[in-house]
């Protein structure tokens, strides 16, 4: 069976017959992206439409009780014709001494959202403080009266409860520790009071520090976020909850893309106590710390600036029972590392109360592990308020790095206000341009401490001086009661040689 052969085509015409195709193919590409163009993103229509009935509006009602005086008046142009008549007005009302104060009702709105459908909703701390009554809107238009069941004004989150007839539509938390910077999240809230809205953006950084409060860990957003979101839920694109928002930047009031939300891996344990409970149990280690600088590298024997230095230690506390000292760097609580101070509280937080946890720490540059038994912070809290006895001895002053530096006594104690429980040598003078000047030590504060040694007096702060110097060290760690601060406790490094 022979093959049927084909007869090829002459050159030019298939040429033209590949440009054809060519053609046809760019138009196809062509019609593809504009019909993409036309449809846009990929809607979230149908994951809002799920979520919303769960978000709720809250409004609380405060009232205040004051005279007539008390009041602002209006803020009206000048030369208005009304001007004058309000001012007479209040002026007239405010001479009136005998008129009895007259109740105000303040009105605020924010958001929140559904956990449970038996009628347990979260919302902000700030959103309810305060009031009076608070009220839950509901997106079908229904409306309940809240029970505040607990709240914590450190991670700034309250939980409410309702008795609905029928189970509400709920959401659940999600991890955020999951998130990545970029991923896309969905906002929703009661901005301006305009009732339900939604709005979509990024993830635009983790780990955010704000400095609102000791737990700050929030998740920066560039989705929309303006008043009255405050407690309203972050959605990942699963419908999960990983934040609830709770601040914004903005030199307006109005959003500029740059929100924050507690992430759920902090909210989560908070509302858990909260329900169970009505108030906060979180582990208390009874230290005060700080940073470790670039400068204190040497003194301390580290190799890096990292971990938390301890400044002072509570007396009776749990640190200062397991041996922990003023001085250490803790760089390790529970297995997990410290990398930064702030890291501490947190991680120290969410430690059950009464566990005992591994703390490792550095001392005088060699490592060692101390084990602690956590006490519980809000008992802590009382007992670090107390103030300690003590008293100062006495001696001869002395000059050190730029220092004029006198032993505490009752006429100095009363010149700089400085408590008889506070021991150590008192700053009186501070050279310009000395050492001292340069780290703003002034007078007043207080050296407890210097080379890891405590200072009863003067000449203990010019012998660790002397000493630290034959042993060819650059810097002294201090140990310093700022006067400026209530005499909280700081380290401070000061240079031992110039240049």
């Amino acid at each position: 069976m022979s093959a049927i052969a084909r007869p090829e085509l002459p050159l030019h015409q298939r040429v033209a017959q590949q440009v054809t195709m060519f053609i046809m193919l760019m138009v196809l590409l062509v019609a593809a992206a504009a019909d993409a163009r036309a449809a846009g993103p990929q809607s979230v229509a149908d994951l809002a439409e799920q979520l919303t009935p769960a978000v709720v509006n809250i409004s609380t009602r405060q009232s205040v009780k004051g005279r007539s005086e008390n009041l602002p008046i209006p803020d009206l142009p000048e030369g208005s014709p009304f001007r004058e008549f309000f001012e007479e007005f209040f002026e007239k009302r405010g001479k009136n001494k005998n008129q009895p104060p007259r109740s105000r009702n303040l009105n605020s709105l924010g958001s929140g959202f559904v956990v449970d459908p038996d009628g347990i909703i979260i919302t902000n701390n700030h959103v309810i403080d305060g009031a009076d009554e608070v009220q839950v809107n509901f997106a079908d238009g229904s409306k309940l009266k809240a029970e505040v069941i607990g709240r914590d004004a450190k991670t700034d989150l309250a939980v409410l409860k309702v008795n609905p007839d029928k189970p509400l539509p709920a959401v659940s938390f999600g991890n955020s520790n999951n998130i990545r910077v970029g991923d896309w999240v969905m906002a929703i809230g009661n901005p301006f009071g305009l009732g339900g809205s939604v709005t979509l953006g990024i993830v635009s950084a983790r780990n955010r520090n704000i400095n609102s409060g000791p737990y700050d860990d929030f998740i920066q957003t560039d989705a929309a976020i303006n008043r009255g979101n405050s407690g309203g839920p972050l959605f990942n694109m699963n419908g999960e909850v990983i934040g609830i928002n709770t601040a914004i930047i903005s030199p307006s009031g109005g959003s500029i893309g740059i929100g924050f939300s507690v992430p759920s891996s902090t909210a989560v344990g908070v509302i858990d106590q909260l329900r169970n409970f009505g108030e906060t149990r979180r582990g208390w280690l009874g230290v005060k710390i700080q940073s470790v600088g670039e400068d204190m590298v040497e003194s301390l024997g580290l190799d890096k600036p990292s971990g938390a230095l301890v400044a002072d230690v509570t007396a009776t506390g749990p640190a200062e029972k397991a041996g922990i000292k003023a001085g250490d760097v803790i760089v390790k609580f529970d297995g997990k590392d410290v990398d930064q101070m702030r890291d501490l509280p947190r991680l120290v937080a969410r430690a059950p109360v009464g566990s005992t946890v591994t703390v490792e720490i550095m001392r005088k540059g060699k490592p060692q592990q101390i084990e602690v038994e956590l006490g519980r912070l809000e008992e802590g809290e009382k007992i670090a308020a107390k103030a300690e006895s003590g008293k100062a001895d006495q001696d001869n002053g002395a000059d050190v790095l730029g220092m004029k530096l006198m032993p505490l006594n009752d006429e100095l104690r009363a010149k700089f206000k400085i408590g008889g429980e506070i021991e150590g040598a008192v700053v009186t003078e501070v050279s310009p341009d000395s050492p001292a000047a340069e780290k703003r030590i002034e007078p007043g504060d207080v050296i407890a401490e210097a080379g890891e040694q405590k200072i009863s007096q003067p000449g203990d702060v010019s012998a660790q001086v002397e000493e630290l110097k034959k042993e060819g060290r650059n810097s002294i760690l201090l140990l310093v009661l700022k006067a400026s601060r209530k005499f909280d406790p700081h380290f401070i490094a000061l240079r031992l040689k110039k240049g």
